[in-house]
């Protein structure tokens, strides 16, 4: 199942683009992927992130729940649909339309120890791209 490469705790270093601002950032901390009652898993993010001069904690919450024909739904904290993606060859994509602006995701398996995302985030609101490295601890 595709949500168990996920399990574990990781790493976690992100650098931030912000185009639209002109600003670089990072955001380092860890990611925990523990199993869920429903055979899924709750992603918690926790890190500190570097932006404009400034540093603040920063969390995330996520849930990936296996889908009925091999896909996985990612899932905001609270429920809300987010993007789903099929795990293809240690690859996936995914979109998620907010309003006028649209991310996009690609991610990959490095090994099974190590993975990467890009997000993109376009728009007239957005102009941002976000790399981030796991690596299983």
């Amino acid at each position: 199942m595709a949500v168990e490469r996920f399990a574990g705790e990781w790493s976690i270093d992100r650098t931030v683009v912000d185009a639209r601002a002109g600003l670089d950032g990072t955001l380092v901390g860890t990611a925990r992927f523990d199993p869920t009652d429903d055979g899924g898993l709750a992603c918690v993010e926790e890190g500190v992130l570097t932006f404009g001069g400034s540093e603040r904690p920063a969390t995330r919450r996520l849930l990936l729940r296996p889908g009925p024909d091999g896909s996985v739904d990612v899932l905001f904290g609270d429920g809300r649909p987010f993007y789903r993606f099929d795990l293809l060859d240690d690859r996936w994509s995914g979109v998620h339309d907010c309003g006028r602006d649209t991310y996009t995701v690609a991610g990959r398996f490095l090994d099974d120890d190590t993975f990467e995302e890009t997000w993109h985030a376009t728009g007239p609101a957005k102009d941002y791209r976000l790399t981030t490295t796991y690596r299983r601890s």
